[in-house]
């Protein structure tokens, strides 16, 4: 599909986007610009709201650093694991060697988040800083990043839905032939800036504890997530055309840090510390006799 040219006929709009920038026989792919974009704005909003969150910026770019390497690694391997063609063979795991060209594409964003959120606890642990001020710094970086790179998609012309007659339908027009489909790429983007938007308002006002706005971003992505994938027709399959992997992944962490929300709201309602997470410095919050 990547030749196809992309429509959106509520909006009467009709676009045949370049896919990379050639430099000779060298391809800059749109896709990696793209997410390189939303890295720097992440890292841009860190920049600006990081003494709200109790951490000192040389911490962040020091998390940002590891958070990126093993996030990446870990969404290649994610992808390249759980990958199978159309016949269901693991194509990957047949020619390891083929993990290693990841300019040939296969990245999965759980994969990513499940790397960089296990190398921040380990840096955590190494610098012996408590981990939850960067988780929920971070939270929002992944929020930027995803509605971000989402649009990667957009010039790869991937991570679309099912075909569809929907107001919001976007046109693919190959040889003459075009089919109307979910533009899933649109929607995640979409529900991850209402997120930001309404994360951010709630931390200026409402912020009660270290740790909070992690869960909260797993609540809000974990369900979006789960109900997007069940749009898209390339999505990874844990049982072939029954659990689709990123559906149940991000069911099961909304529900568990929603939980954990509801139950750490409930304690600081008593006068208790929170399950997950940490007091705020300046907090007046009781020991927990119970």
């Amino acid at each position: 599909m990547r030749e196809a040219i992309i429509s959106f006929p509520f909006l009467g709009l009709s676009v045949d986007p370049p896919y990379c920038i050639e430099i000779g026989s060298f391809c800059i792919y749109y896709y990696g610009i793209i997410i390189a974009v939303g890295f720097l704005l992440a890292v841009f909003y860190a920049s600006r709201v990081h003494d709200r969150f109790d951490i000192k910026m040389d911490d962040v770019y020091d998390y940002i650093i590891w958070g990126v390497i093993f996030g990446v690694i870990c969404a290649r391997l994610y992808y390249c694991i759980t990958f199978t063609d159309e016949a269901g063979v693991h194509t990957y795991l047949k020619d390891p060697a083929s993990i290693l060209r990841i300019r040939d594409g296969g990245l999965a964003i759980y994969g990513g988040v499940i790397g960089a959120v296990a190398a921040l606890v380990v840096r955590a642990r190494m610098k012996k800083q408590s981990v939850f001020p960067v988780l929920d710094i971070m939270s929002f970086g992944f929020l930027i990043g995803q509605l971000v790179g989402r649009w990667g998609n957009f010039f790869n012309r991937e991570a679309y839905g099912y075909e569809t007659e929907i107001f919001c339908r976007m046109g693919l027009t190959l040889d003459g032939s075009t089919i109307y489909v979910h533009p899933t790429f649109l929607y995640e983007s979409l529900w991850n800036l209402l997120g930001l938007v309404l994360l951010h308002v709630h931390a200026k006002r409402r912020r009660r504890y270290q740790g909070q706005y992690f869960l909260l971003y797993l609540t809000w992505y974990g369900f979006g997530r789960a109900a997007i994938e069940g749009l898209r027709s390339d999505s990874l399959w844990l049982i072939p055309d029954v659990i689709r992997i990123s559906q149940l992944l991000g069911l099961v962490s909304a529900l568990a840090a929603l939980a954990l929300y509801v139950v750490n709201a409930r304690r600081l309602a008593a006068g208790k510390p929170p399950v997950f997470g940490k007091p705020l410095p300046d907090a007046d919050v009781g020991r927990d006799d119970s």
